[in-house]
């Protein structure tokens, strides 16, 4: 399979299951179907007679096949023949925890999943003995690997900031005697945020996720204060920005969700890259149709541009040296993810577990409070193992609509409590999610062309 596009003037061909990616000039772009086709070089130098020389033709028709000589255009899937090993087969361990240390929220997000912090239950926070519960059963769940990875999640996990720096205290004493390292990470929307906390992030903390929608009046819309009083935008900037600094602008990201409200969302993007904000990342909004801030399908051609008017921007700021990351824009030519991981993604269910603060296990932050997906819990381990082996077939080539999708091995299939929640099937497809991630795909490409220039 092959994927042609123009953007941004590149004419770009993209072999899908190699990930070779050719810039191309436009007889190439123009000859790659009809060679995909059987066509012969005679009957494509008649096709293509009223535009190209026919010594032109012949010359582009040998480049051609060169590449796939080269095993660099139109090669085999080598995947699909080997899914059985990689899912069922391959042997699974748990190495990401999310721990919702907090069920409770200072803030009213409008569009928040977590309905303010209560996932369709209760307000909680984590305790200790269950947070430790849950750490030991990752480190016992493991296996060999050395590397886990903790979130901490909420709700507003700094409502519980007690706890967090227990459990990673508890997570340190154990590492050396289990030959594990684990990797912190803190989801925060700032309102707590003072100078002991970032002194502790930035010493535990491998990465921190600060929740910023982008211009004030955008923010406050959707993200308000639990009484309506002040603006949470002028709570959390100064201390971001704080965060930022002291991290020497890495190993964080300024996170934020655009929504029908804010389709000139690449004002957004920019106003943060604008305050010095380096490490950035915007996000559509998943909502029921019924919600008045939900993305809907007359949307996306205003959101694909959007996409391509950051995308030129961040090109232009590169290349003068003042420069941001996007996160969605940010992906490896080189070689990417393991295979396992280009086939079946996050891992969520398997890999990949949430924790309630009673210590329930579900197979992401997204499922929690879902009964129908409840997996176990820190005291009886997992007990729905039939779940978590419907997980672990949930893959690229068990989803239809990514039979034919040339951005499959960089999504892996999407996100499976989107697809469930839009479909009622962790093998179906969020459609509006798939379309903007095929831009994304797109516009990373072309970003890569155009700094390789």
């Amino acid at each position: 399979m092959v994927h042609l596009y123009k953007n941004n003037g590149f004419n770009i061909a993209m072999d899908v299951n190699s990930g070779a990616i050719h810039v191309v000039d436009d007889i190439v772009y123009d000859m790659i179907p009809l060679f995909e086709k059987g066509k012969t070089v005679d009957e494509i130098t008649e096709l293509l007679k009223d535009s190209y020389t026919i010594e032109d033709v012949k010359e582009a028709y040998s480049e051609i096949e060169e590449l796939k000589n080269e095993g660099l255009l139109f090669t085999e899937d080598i995947y699909e023949p080997y899914i059985e090993d990689v899912t069922k087969k391959r042997q699974t361990v748990v190495k990401a925890l999310c721990l919702h240390i907090a069920h409770d929220c200072n803030l009213a997000c409008k569009y928040c999943f977590a309905e303010e912090g209560e996932y369709h239950g209760r307000r909680a926070l984590m305790s200790f003995e269950v947070g430790k519960k849950a750490l030991d059963f990752l480190v016992a769940n493991s296996g060999s690997r050395r590397n886990l990875e903790v979130d901490f999640f909420g709700g507003e996990p700094l409502m519980n900031f007690e706890v967090v720096k227990q459990l990673v205290e508890y997570g340190r004493s154990i590492e050396e005697a289990n030959n594990k390292k684990f990797r912190f990470t803190l989801t925060t929307n700032g309102v707590l945020l003072d100078d002991d906390i970032i002194e502790f992030a930035n010493k535990e903390m491998s990465n921190v996720v600060l929740s910023v929608d982008g211009r004030k009046e955008i923010h406050d819309m959707m993200r308000p204060t639990r009484n309506h009083k002040g603006s949470s935008y002028d709570i959390i900037m100064p201390k971001f920005k704080k965060v930022a600094e002291s991290r020497n602008q890495m190993n964080y990201y300024v996170r934020g969700t655009f929504t029908h409200n804010n389709l000139d969302f690449s004002k957004d993007v920019l106003h943060l890259a604008d305050l010095g904000y380096k490490q950035i990342s915007v996000e559509p909004v998943v909502a029921e149709n019924s919600e008045s801030y939900a993305i809907k399908e007359e949307d996306i051609p205003q959101i694909l541009e959007q996409y391509d008017i950051i995308a030129k921007e961040l090109i232009k700021r590169k290349k003068e040296g003042k420069g941001f990351n996007f996160f969605h824009f940010m992906i490896d030519l080189e070689g990417g993810p393991c295979v396992a991981k280009r086939l079946s993604g996050c891992g969520s269910g398997t890999e990949y577990l949430a924790v309630t603060p009673w210590g329930d296990f579900y197979p992401c932050h997204q499922f929690v409070g879902q009964e129908e997906f409840l997996l176990g819990n820190v005291d009886e381990g997992i007990k729905r193992t039939d779940l978590t082996d419907k997980f672990k077939c949930c893959n690229v080539y068990s989803k239809k609509e990514c039979k034919d999708c040339f951005a499959k091995f960089y999504c892996s299939g999407g996100c499976a409590a989107n697809a469930y929640n839009f479909t009622g099937d962790i093998n179906g497809s969020y459609s509006i999610g798939c379309e903007l991630q095929r831009k994304r795909v797109e516009c990373a490409i072309m970003i890569k062309a155009a700094l390789a220039e």
